[in-house]
């Protein structure tokens, strides 16, 4: 079965998001698979086949299955347009957890139908609040979550994002699957030496679910979407994923869904023998 490793989220090798593909030709164990993301060890390793007009899409991490994942859904895609499983010029539909999925070509970018995930405010005398603000180091100007069971964090600044040092042993103990830390970025250059038009940036904790910073993350990007879109009034935004890998995603809200985009780039490309 072939196996891809691809870079998403970024338009040069080692940038971006590492995730593995594996183009099966059937249905295979759970266990089985679970085993060759642990094999992997990257944050998503992705499996699919070929069901009715489209794929069965499923991620996992080196530990556990997720419901969704941008950047290994962006991978998959992009490794079935370059192997010639599918037409560049045909889109893709993937059956996913999270529902059906849809990919498709805009020259060098793919775009990803992903449904949105909007931010409820956490009640501010939450008990689990302090146990926050004491794992990210930083005081919140906003803590809300979403149907993802992601919790997000607005803090002041750009810089606050970027120099993060969370004590991930106690952002464990949160009762959450993941923790995005984020804040406005239009016209700030970054610590990175980035700069570009950014509408916001953000990070990804998720070490309850054995990723202690994800690279780049297309699912915390169904809640950044609508958080973002909504406090600065535009459908359409350019975000910045600040982790040392970085990542640009373009981001498009749709009604109850956000588009996606993103670049990708194949590193390496081989078979699995067992």
């Amino acid at each position: 079965m072939k196996l891809l490793q691809i870079d998403a989220f970024s338009d040069r090798p080692y940038g971006g998001n590492p995730a593995a593909v594996c183009l099966l030709d059937r249905a295979v164990e759970e266990s089985w698979m679970q085993a060759v993301a642990a094999e992997m060890n990257l944050s998503e390793t992705a499996f699919l086949h070929r069901e009715g007009r489209g794929f069965r899409l499923r991620w996992f991490t080196p530990t556990t299955e997720v419901d969704l994942c941008g950047h290994a859904t962006l991978a998959a895609a992009h490794a079935l347009w370059e192997t010639g499983f599918v037409p560049t010029t045909t889109s893709i539909q993937f059956y996913t957890r999270s529902g059906d999925l849809k990919a498709e070509r805009q020259q060098s970018w793919i775009e990803l139908d992903f449904p949105a995930a909007p931010v409820v405010q956490r009640p501010p005398k939450d008990p689990m609040i302090p146990k926050l603000e004491a794992a990210l180091g930083v005081i919140p100007l906003f803590i809300g979550e979403s149907v993802l069971d992601y919790w997000l964090v607005e803090v002041a600044s750009p810089e606050d994002v970027e120099d993060l040092k969370p004590d991930f042993a106690q952002l464990a103990q949160l009762p959450c699957k993941g923790v995005i830390v984020t804040s406005r970025s239009q016209g700030m250059r970054l610590h990175s030496g980035r700069q570009g038009d950014y509408d916001f940036i953000s990070r990804f904790f998720a070490p309850r679910m054995g990723i202690n910073e994800d690279p780049v993350t297309g699912s915390a990007h169904c809640c950044l979407g609508p958080y973002w879109g909504r406090k600065l009034k535009k459908m359409q935004l350019l975000a910045y994923q600040a982790s040392p890998r970085g990542g640009v995603i373009r981001v498009r809200r749709d009604a109850e869904r956000v588009i996606l985009g993103g670049q990708a780039v194949t590193v390496l490309e081989g078979m699995l023998l067992a």
